[in-house]
């Protein structure tokens, strides 16, 4: 379902301009390692590399210098710092990030300049630091799929609107929508696994909060709604997959058997809904929505009412 896309780096331009605010990167010398790619979402602390010991150096990594760092460097002299900073900035670091603003020494930043290594410093602890930029890379580096559908928070129920091309995907969401429920996505759904069993959708960067609605053509949500009637992401915690009625089809009509459907390595529960012209598929989405909070709650209406027949069946059986 969908086609998985895996980002295979990004620079530390994009990390520079995507966290400056958030920790309060400030550049102490230049932009001059802007250009460098970061490929892992780990992050490296150089201590062992300053001492002299890089055999095991991942020196490709960002690096983090804190209070234990500067503070070695700090107890060196003359010749001897100088060669402990040029052993870990003679390996070509994307960059180097000082916490607690720790100010650097001199031959840092000068030997930085040399090799073309930019300087960050940040008033944050290296805990808050690693804390967040590893929150930020972890999403970057999350893999992530593309999925044709619409995604709608119901009741707090993270939705995944599915189905073949044309059944309603769009006019569902926008019912649900108009019934006062979140659209996150429309048509195009951007699909993360953050964690092993946790799928996270969010909307199109071009799409953003509009929808396309055949024979109108594309509307903005947010402004038709209002803000209340979107949200950014959201975790996928049901598929409802639409198709058309088939009277050759045996379908669920208790609802024991539960089904599935598998994004990125992930089983999701999922209910078929078929669909014909008077069904009210919205009504019974909102249901869907319930219904699955109530599982949650270990509350199993199908799984109930079936023990409670068989239970039936058998006291009958045993008063004959």
């Amino acid at each position: 379902m969908g086609d998985q896309n895996t980002l295979p780096f990004i620079t530390v331009e994009d990390l520079f301009e995507h966290n400056n605010k958030r920790i309060s990167l400030q550049i102490i010398n230049s932009k001059v390692s802007f250009v460098r790619k970061i490929r892992e979402k780990e992050l490296h602390r150089p201590g062992l590399a300053l001492s002299g010991f890089v055999e095991v150096f991942t020196y490709w990594r960002v690096q983090i210098m804190g209070n234990t760092e500067i503070g070695y460097l700090n107890t060196l002299q003359g010749e001897q710092r100088a060669r402990a900073i040029s052993t870990v900035l003679g390996f070509d670091l994307p960059c180097i990030i000082i916490t607690n603003n720790n100010p650097p020494p001199n031959e840092l930043v000068e030997i930085a300049n040399q090799n073309g290594i930019t300087l960050f410093s940040t008033p944050l602890s290296t805990t808050a630091v690693s804390y967040h930029l590893g929150e930020y890379l972890d999403t970057i580096f999350a893999p992530h799929t593309i999925v044709h559908g619409s995604l709608v928070d119901v009741y707090g129920v993270g939705m995944l609107i599915a189905g073949p091309s044309s059944i309603g995907k769009s006019e569902l969401a926008l019912d649900l929508v108009e019934r006062g429920h979140q659209l996150i996505a429309d048509d195009v759904v951007h699909i993360t696994r953050v964690s092993m069993n946790v799928l996270e959708g969010a909307p199109n960067d071009v799409l953003t909060h509009h929808m396309e609605i055949r024979g109108l053509g594309i509307i903005d949500v947010r402004r038709m709604f209002g803000i209340r009637a979107i949200r950014g992401k959201k975790v996928i915690e049901i598929v409802v997959n639409l198709e058309q009625w088939d009277n050759a089809r045996d379908y669920e009509r208790i609802g024991v058997d539960e089904k599935t459907m598998e994004i990125m390595g992930i089983k999701v529960p999922m209910v078929e809904l078929p669909i014909f012209p008077g069904k009210n598929i919205t009504v019974i989405a909102e249901v869907i929505a319930m219904n699955h909070k109530l599982k949650e709650r270990g509350e199993y209406a199908a799984r109930d009412f079936n023990e409670h027949l068989i239970a039936k069946m058998l006291n009958k059986s045993e008063n004959k």
